[in-house]
């Protein structure tokens, strides 16, 4: 995966000629020039820019909106209700299926429009990408999460939504596995696992790894820091220096119990028959009708779990399986960010600025979706935290970078190979593969990833604590 480093260079390059070549048009509200001077403060939604005239063009990951067979809100839907505050701003959404890697050639390429959701870039190049919104202390009196694309006190990405991670599972089959109270569903790997054996004959797949799809194996990624640690700081702060972080800590915590869990499911046949044949689309219906136990995916797969059939009151969302100290976290984890293209023209940006902020703010998008509440001053959760609230979970954010080392997390991911919480697919679907085929251990496994992580530590020069 070293293409990574190479890409970033060569956008970092391909966007300063784009930036060299491209003119804006007239100035925003108290700007002039190519950039406007509007930051995402200064915005007062429904009085500001009502009478603005923009054409604008975003890409998005959420081509399944576009259609309009869609059983949520659509963007056609979305785009509608703007347009009542907004009737000259118009969005034009275009669809990228395979987004995580598309999206950066668009980007290297300069012609992906106004707004896209930012893919994997190196920090130090978001200013050379991407509009700032303002700095940081603005932008967090209006959102609540503005951390992920943070760099040198400016925010460049504001979140669609932020979602908890848990396991959407079918409520009727754990109860036949004798699940039947939400305040106690599994709190600890063995438990977790107890429960997967008691539901094996009572559904085609206790866990369904859609390994298949790819993207979703990313997924465990997100359960190694603040859910199996507690610690806000791990992710960003602490996991480039950890000596050995897929290490077993000893007490079913820790990024190791995480993938231990699903390399268990898999060696002892609590999953599909055939992980090769697996069907994201179809697993929707699968565990609305049943036919699939649970699955670990952050809180925006509920709503598209529940409307996948006719069953969709068994459907539910319980925390992961894993408790520190007694009680339990859930990291409030940004989904793609919203990034404002700093070559469109200053109109072109002001507008795109209403429409991010408008979609933030009142467009119910996150609410809709599962996602936790963004606008401060909003406390409306929408039902999917219902059993984290029982259970007490406690809901954090991660912390920003240390200054100086935004992007040592990138660098370690691409020369240890791991891509740690970064489309890291492979390495989870190798999980898979090896506990099926039983060719390796999972215990060597974890060496190898320790080995990769200490070899890029000592290229990078990291200090090890």
């Amino acid at each position: 995966m070293k293409w990574q480093k190479v890409m970033a260079a060569s956008l970092a390059a391909a966007m300063a000629l784009s930036l060299a070549a491209c003119g804006g048009s007239g100035g925003g509200k108290g700007g002039s020039g190519d950039v406007t001077e509007v930051k995402y403060a200064d915005i007062k939604l429904g009085e500001d820019y009502t009478d603005l005239k923009a054409d604008l063009k975003m890409m998005t990951n959420r081509t399944d909106m576009l259609d309009s067979e869609y059983t949520g809100k659509t963007w056609a839907q979305y785009l509608e209700e703007f347009n009542k505050e907004y009737p000259d701003i118009k969005v034009d959404i275009e669809g990228i299926t395979d987004y995580s890697e598309d999206s950066l050639l668009r980007l290297q390429g300069g012609d992906w429009g106004d707004i896209m959701m930012i893919p994997e870039v190196d920090k130090s190049d978001l200013s050379t990408y991407f509009l700032s919104y303002g700095d940081v202390e603005s932008v967090s009196e209006q959102v609540k999460y503005p951390n992920r694309w943070l760099y040198e006190g400016e925010v460049y990405g504001i979140p669609i939504t932020a979602v908890d991670r848990g396991i959407v599972y079918n409520k009727k089959v754990f109860k036949d596995a004798g699940v039947t109270d939400v305040t106690k569903t599994p709190k600890t790997p063995e438990e977790f696992m107890n429960v997967l054996k008691a539901l094996k004959g009572k559904t085609e797949a206790p866990l369904y790894t859609n390994y298949a799809a790819g993207w979703t194996m990313g997924a465990w990624d997100d359960y190694i820091a603040i859910t199996a640690t507690g610690d806000a700081a791990f992710k960003n702060q602490k996991l480039a220096h950890a000596k050995n972080p897929f290490a077993d800590p000893g007490d079913g915590t820790g990024a190791y119990n995480v993938y231990k869990m699903l390399y268990d499911a898999v060696e002892q046949g609590l999953t599909e028959e055939d992980f090769s044949t697996t069907d994201w689309e179809g697993s929707k219906n699968m565990i609305n009708e049943g036919k699939v136990g649970c699955m670990v995916l952050g809180a925006w797969s509920y709503p598209q779990m529940k409307s996948a059939g006719a069953n969709g009151d068994d459907i539910g969302y319980m925390p992961f399986p894993m408790t520190i100290g007694g009680k339990q976290y859930s990291p409030a984890d940004e989904d793609y960010c919203f990034g404002i293209n700093v070559s469109s023209s200053a109109d072109n940006q002001t507008a795109a600025l209403v429409f991010v902020k408008w979609m933030t703010e009142k467009s119910g998008y996150s609410f809709n979706e599962g996602g936790l509440p963004l606008a401060v001053g909003d406390e409306n959760y929408p039902e999917v935290y219902d059993e984290f609230i029982a259970n007490n979970v406690e809901f954090i954010a991660n912390e920003p970078a240390a200054e100086g080392e935004e992007d040592l997390l990138n660098e370690l991911n691409a020369d240890s190979e791991l891509m740690i919480a970064a489309n890291g697919n492979d390495k989870i679907q190798e999980i898979i593969e090896h506990a099926s085929n039983k060719d390796k251990s999972f215990d060597d496994i974890m060496k190898e990833w320790n080995q990769k992580w200490s070899d890029a530590q000592e290229m990078d020069g990291v200090e090890v604590k």
